[in-house]
């Protein structure tokens, strides 16, 4: 299983062919108290920098764009009752969705620990 970074604070964990995304603890912590979270449909087909998802916080709303291209296979249901979730723990039960991976030679160019924390300081 690898975590990979997008300069946007998106993350994606990969587990096979699977993409695992939301947003990391950085962008939570930025973006304040959320308060609802618009989630993609499953099946959908997304190209890597499409919008993919919003949040809404009490300060803004922000987009969330696909990391990686992909077909989404599932969403976090849970959020849509709770999406206080994703303030509480962003990187495990506050993931948004899933993606069946379309090319994972794409996640490359994405960046690693290392990088993401450079990108934060």
């Amino acid at each position: 299983m690898t975590t990979k970074f997008t300069p946007d604070h998106e993350y994606i964990r990969i587990e096979g062919d699977t993409g695992i995304v939301g947003i990391t603890q950085f962008a939570q912590e930025q973006l304040g108290d959320i308060v609802f979270i618009e989630l993609p449909a499953i099946g959908k087909v997304l190209k890597k920098g499409d919008e993919a998802a919003v949040v809404e916080s009490v300060k803004a709303a922000s987009e969330i764009y696909a990391p990686v291209s992909g077909t989404v296979s599932e969403v976090n249901a849970a959020l849509s009752t709770e999406p206080g979730l994703v303030n509480a723990d962003p990187e495990a039960g506050g993931w948004m969705f899933k993606l069946t991976l379309a090319d994972v030679t794409e996640t490359e160019t994405l960046l690693d620990d290392a990088a993401y924390a450079d990108l934060t300081k």
